[in-house]
């Protein structure tokens, strides 16, 4: 093992994968659930990998030029990754996000370096619940900034790296695993994690089943998408399609509540000691659900999101 690392990045993977054995007992559960500990990554979530794969590949491609500026459309968690890569690479970094996200992702970028544009919700919007309509307003005022600056913007809803950078964490879930993993189960958000590690688990066997996870009433893949439907799982559920994700990958589709969610994340803290966020209690209730029933007495993975610190302000705890 190196004594030192020369830049924070370098810290950034290798996660741990925990069996969570005492939320099964608890459950009285059959089977297992592997979770892989992404929120223990630098900037406590799993987007630092795709943070850095795809500035990384912009580089190589040219995309991205010495001294440009990195712009991105985000709910919190790419911003705090990007933020802490290009402070360590030296770009400027600016994020758009949506006034419904919580305070603990916007201050953590300018902690970081970053400058966080805050864009007002949609009419009738709700604070804590960032609807389609929401991300559409970010999204046009990402375009009008990369017009005024000339920032490359990463589009990580758009950008196919993103996926391609979440392939080392389901190669290290396979190996961690010793490649026992019945299925993978994960919460749809830009779908690059989903995506990365339905390609990576599938290609070791094909016979491993992936659940794409949605909030109730927002299910895009799993075709239930209600007029004027809302939900609380910052991150995803935007009820639309996902260029990250192809419809060949899913297996099946799981749709969670809010309170499933909380509930589940409140449960990760309390009896396994993993202080988590709400779309990580997505995660982990699908994969109750799974041993409940289409996947009973086997072994489920499923992804650490992020941190409970970054929900702190937020009715989650």
């Amino acid at each position: 093992m190196a004594k030192f690392i020369t830049s924070i990045t370098e810290a950034i993977g290798n996660t741990p994968l925990l069996r969570l054995d005492r939320l099964v007992e608890e459950l009285n559960l059959e089977g297992e659930i592997y979770a892989k500990l992404e929120h223990l990554n630098p900037s406590f979530s799993k987007k630092d990998r795709i943070a850095l794969g795809m500035i990384e590949m912009a580089e190589k491609k040219g995309l991205l030029k010495p001294g440009q500026p990195v712009l991105e459309v985000t709910s919190g968690n790419t911003g705090t990754g990007l933020a802490l890569v290009c402070a360590a690479k030296g770009y400027r970094f600016i994020c758009c996000m949506s006034k419904g996200n919580s305070i603990e992702r916007v201050k953590m970028v300018e902690a970081l370096g970053g400058e966080a544009v805050l864009v007002g919700q949609a009419p009738g919007a709700v604070k804590g619940k960032v609807s389609n309509d929401d991300l559409m307003l970010v999204e046009q005022a990402a375009e009008r900034i990369v017009r005024e600056t000339g920032a490359y913007c990463i589009s990580q809803f758009h950008n196919l790296d993103n996926s391609v950078a979440q392939e080392s964490a389901a190669e290290e879930v396979w190996e961690q695993s010793e490649g026992k993993l019945d299925a993978f189960a994960d919460f749809i958000g830009t779908g690059g994690t989903f995506a990365g590690y339905a390609r990576i688990l599938k290609l070791h066997n094909q016979k491993v089943r992936c659940y794409a996870v949605e909030p109730e009433g927002c299910a895009y893949y799993g075709g239930d998408v209600r007029q004027g439907a809302m939900h609380r799982i910052q991150g995803g559920g935007y009820a639309r399609a996902v260029a990250n994700v192809d419809r060949k990958l899913i297996d099946g589709c799981i749709a969670v509540s809010d309170d499933e969610s909380a509930d589940m994340a409140r449960k990760l803290a309390a009896i396994e000691g993993v202080f988590a966020g709400i779309s990580s209690g997505a995660n982990a209730a699908a994969a109750v659900k799974l041993l409940e029933g289409a996947e009973k007495g086997r072994r489920v993975g499923i992804v650490i999101n992020d941190c409970g610190l970054k929900y702190i302000s937020t009715a989650l705890f």
